[in-house]
């Protein structure tokens, strides 16, 4: 019956699941090995689709620990029942890049704070916790297809402010953010590329790379013929 899960049967079936030869796998491409089963994106969304969403359930699996309970957690929580303690809590238990931004991209983006929190996180020092902001940022120019530029504008500065940090997860969120925002449309996309030319000046090895990545496709024509300018 869907809603109907507990926690120890969606336990008991990641455990069943569990694949170490895949845990290795992931750390090569930046996921924390720890408390990790090596589960398959494609077989979380199964279990999750059985569970339906269930806010209960989230914070319990969240509360395990584990690497794909967390994931899980982020599929079957509902934006309607999420609070602000309870984001503030996850966010700072983010260890890895993949459950932060399935968290940030299926889940935070979709409450009532995401924009309070991705401007609020983008100037915290902890690693996930500022990718996260940044997250957010691209996650919301990707998904709230309704909201004016002026919800975004804001966000570049911030870009620029934290275009200096030299560290990998960072620099690489704060980038997908600048390049996002600069396809939505043809005003955000002058704007990004304005922004993009700005970080490039600044004397940072992060910054060059940030404003030369996005630049090459804000400026692509491919970008421009989607956004309708050439």
């Amino acid at each position: 019956m869907p809603g109907a899960m507990q926690t120890n049967e969606v336990l008991a079936r990641l455990k069943a699941l569990a694949n170490p030869e895949n845990v290795a796998g992931m750390a090569r491409f930046g996921i924390n090995p720890q408390n990790t089963y090596g589960i398959s994106i494609p077989n979380l969304r199964a279990i999750a689709r059985e569970a339906d969403k269930d806010h209960t359930l989230a914070l319990e699996l969240w509360q395990t620990g584990i690497h794909e309970a967390r994931l899980l957690a982020c599929m079957v929580d509902s934006p309607k029942a999420v609070t602000l303690s309870q984001m503030e809590d996850w966010v700072q238990t983010f260890d890895s890049w993949d459950v932060c931004d399935q968290c940030c991209g299926i889940l935070f983006d979709k409450t009532p704070w995401a924009y309070e929190k991705a401007v609020t996180w983008s100037a915290r020092e902890e690693e996930f916790v500022k990718r996260a902001g940044f997250v957010l940022m691209t996650q919301l120019a990707v998904h709230d297809k309704k909201a004016p530029d002026e919800k975004f504008l804001p966000f570049l500065p911030i870009i620029y402010r934290e275009a200096t940090d030299e560290r990998n997860f960072v620099k690489k969120a704060v980038n997908w953010a600048l390049r996002q925002i600069g396809k939505r449309n043809a005003r955000l996309n002058q704007a990004a590329i304005a922004a993009a030319k700005e970080i490039q000046t600044i004397d940072a090895k992060s910054a060059r790379w940030i404003a030369t990545d996005a630049l090459r496709e804000l400026t692509s024509e491919a970008v421009q013929r989607k956004i309708g300018k050439s």
